[in-house]
């Protein structure tokens, strides 16, 4: 009977050895493949909370141009040449973003673009073909807000924020898992843990 149990102890401290070393591997590591991405949304995170002295302005021009008349200029609105309207702009403006509203009305077309830090709209005149767009780009610091908050970044960059949330979870518990593992330690910094929850439950409490 001793033996089995010792046996069983043996195995015990083996797993745990085990799974303390995968969990300081998954920290040390994870951390370094994601120190790039937490360092982007901790910078930003500060920009997005003092808009007043990061964000800058945007700058806005209005600009004017004319389009084919037989590309709008039908009964059907079916046959409005929506890509070769899209491409046009694109070109004669330099506009990289995607389409994100084309809108077919009586007498105009509208057609909007969207990026991060960048939006453009044109209104086109279904009549004579002539058309007036207004681009609005923000500068750096407005650009990275935007990808902080994935607004008008795309599904890809969707993904990568979720990515990046996974990736500062794993490291949250992995710390905590070593702190767990750490005797002379686990106590005092599972307290401080506690009372930095407590803080910001004290902040939100009070203040917001």
């Amino acid at each position: 009977m001793g033996s089995i149990n010792q046996k069983k102890s043996a195995a015990g401290i083996k797993w745990n050895r085990k799974f303390a070393e995968v969990s300081r591997w998954l920290h040390i590591y994870v951390s370094m493949i994601s120190f790039a991405i937490v360092l982007f949304f901790s910078v930003t995170g500060v920009t997005l909370n003092h808009p007043d002295y990061f964000a800058g302005e945007m700058k806005e021009t209005h600009e004017k141009g004319q389009m084919d008349t037989a590309w709008v200029k039908v009964s059907d609105t079916v046959k409005i040449a929506k890509l070769e309207m899209v491409e046009l702009l694109r070109k004669q403006h330099g506009i990289k973003a995607p389409v994100t509203e084309f809108r077919i009305e009586e007498e105009q077309c509208a057609i909007s673009f969207r990026g991060p830090g960048y939006a453009a709209d044109a209104f086109v005149n279904r009549t004579d073909g002539n058309y007036e767009i207004t681009l609005l780009k923000a500068g750096a610091i407005g650009v990275l807000n935007d990808l902080h908050k994935g607004r008008d970044s795309g599904a890809k960059w969707a993904i990568l924020i979720d990515v990046s949330a996974i990736l500062m979870i794993l490291i949250s518990l992995t710390g905590i898992i070593l702190l767990l593992y750490i005797k002379r330690k686990r106590i005092s910094g599972i307290v401080w843990a506690l009372i930095g929850l407590a803080l910001a439950y004290l902040v939100y409490q009070i203040w917001v």
